[in-house]
């Protein structure tokens, strides 16, 4: 006999759930025992396993192709160097991560990509983060209670996330968000000579308010364990003939602004993801 399509459809869908429930709990698991030991101790741990582990996976062909194609005057040996230091910070960032709501800001010494969000809400900034959450529930209700009380107001994405920050916009708050990852209806920019796709959403928010745009960026200092957090002057968006911010000309400024940072840090970027389809 053979088995309806409904019948097939839900044994995937138990086994899928059984699944995601197997690998929340693991990931659950690991996130404590992280939280358990001493933060760079493990640190130091999990760079050196990337640096090992990294090279064997697929996504160090890509992070080959686009840093060879960013920078056409670096030897292979250099491009391999900056891979390294790819995954040495890859893998600090995933061990500091399960301390993210325990790390102390001192001045401008803080941590990894997402520090920005922990630095506004230790000075009272009041910010709402835009942030995309994990397919595994799990996982991501994991996430939110290691961020939460941390991060000011996480707001994942979602039909209506651009009316509620909007609606922050509106009310004299501040809106944060990563702008430096493929978007499949984004507009066109160019970035390292080449094109690629970048969310509009923070231009198109910016035009709507009117409202200034700063960078902020996290740089991970040479003894490794430390930070420190860069912020812009406001970003001048391009304007068309009725004076209203342009879309795609603010999104190529944005990224003009990331492409500075990463030719300077260029092992602290994550050039291991398909930025360029």
């Amino acid at each position: 006999m053979i088995p309806s399509r409904a019948f097939v459809h839900r044994v995937r869908r138990h086994f899928k759930a059984g699944v995601d429930g197997s690998l929340g709990w693991l990931a659950v698991g690991m996130l404590r025992t992280i939280r358990a030991t001493n933060r760079k101790h493990m640190a130091d741990f999990a760079a050196s396993f990337m640096r090992t582990l990294g090279p064997r996976l697929k996504e160090h062909k890509i992070g080959r192709a686009n840093l060879a194609a960013a920078f056409p005057e670096k030897s292979p040996a250099e491009i391999e160097t900056i891979l390294r230091g790819v995954w040495d910070n890859l893998g600090r960032v995933a061990a500091e991560f399960a301390h993210i709501d325990r790390l102390q800001v001192f001045a401008a010494h803080l941590a990894t990509w997402e520090l920005p969000a922990l630095i506004a809400a230790k000075y009272r900034l009041e910010t709402t983060v835009l942030y995309r959450q994990p397919n595994i529930t799990a996982v991501s209700d994991a996430i939110i209670q290691i961020r939460k009380g941390s991060m000011g107001t996480l707001v994942p994405t979602s039909l209506d996330a651009p009316f509620k920050l909007l609606r922050v916009l509106e009310a004299g708050g501040h809106v944060a968000m990563i702008v430096d990852q493929h978007y499949v209806n984004g507009v066109d920019v160019t970035f390292f000579g080449r094109r690629c796709k970048a969310n509009p959403f923070i231009a198109r928010l910016a035009r709507h308010v009117d409202c200034p745009i700063h960078g902020t960026r996290i740089i991970r200092l040479p003894d490794r364990h430390r930070f420190r957090v860069d912020l812009t002057e406001a970003i001048e968006p391009p304007r068309d003939a009725d004076g209203k911010i342009d879309i795609e000309g603010t999104m190529q400024a944005i990224t003009s602004v990331v492409e500075g940072w990463v030719r300077e840090h260029p092992e602290q970027w994550l050039w291991v993801h398909r930025r360029w389809r």
